[in-house]
């Protein structure tokens, strides 16, 4: 049994707990970090004070890119292609999820945290930002479903994430239709509802 240890109002909490759904994987998770704090046995696992870490027997794992890669390979090979050169490409965007987080996250945080809408000046410019890398994925979708290649996989996990909260922020959005093709398809994967289609907070 794998225990997730985080909330489930965290991004990369929502990657993990998807993941867990998609491979149909006995789990348990339990809340940690933000609200619920930090106890010293989790900080002994994880001294980074961040959310995830997921148990598993003898292993405790920090980094939700990290788990998801390692959830694939030890359960799930189909959720990562076997060609590398493909396995690579979808890597990239896992990794790039990171500095979309960084462009969505002023947005974000007025938005949810703050009550504030597209009209405030640092939301505004943090929804522009995030829009023009948006572009990029859109770009990157055209001619194709997933962004792990021929299937859904690991690599759609980061951004379908950040899809969501995108498109749910009060800011205004390019017209992106091979993002929202995608985003639509994911509205259709066993756990994406239950795991991350959650009201922000």
């Amino acid at each position: 049994m794998i225990t997730l240890w985080g909330r489930l109002n965290s991004h990369n909490v929502k990657k993990v707990a998807w993941a867990l759904i998609e491979m149909d994987l006995p789990h348990v998770r339990k809340d940690i970090g933000g609200q619920f704090g930090y106890t010293p046995e989790y900080l002994a696992m994880n001294p980074n004070r961040m959310v995830p870490t997921i148990v598993d027997g003898a292993l405790a794992l920090w980094e939700s890119n990290a788990i998801l890669r390692y959830l694939a390979d030890a359960y799930a090979p189909t959720f990562r292609s076997d060609n590398p050169a493909i396995r690579a490409a979808g890597d990239k965007w896992m990794d790039w999820q990171f500095h979309f987080a960084d462009a969505q996250r002023d947005a974000f945080l007025g938005c949810v945290r703050h009550g504030k809408d597209g009209t405030d000046p640092v939301v505004a410019r943090s929804g522009a930002h995030a829009a023009a890398m948006m572009a990029m994925l859109d770009t990157e979708l055209t001619g194709r479903e997933w962004l792990s290649g021929d299937r859904f996989g690991i690599a759609d996990i980061p951004m379908g994430v950040y899809a969501h909260t995108f498109h749910s922020l009060p800011i205004q959005r390019p017209n992106l239709p091979h993002l929202e093709a995608w985003y639509a398809r994911l509205k259709q994967r066993p756990g994406y509802t239950s795991q991350v289609m959650i009201p922000l907070t």
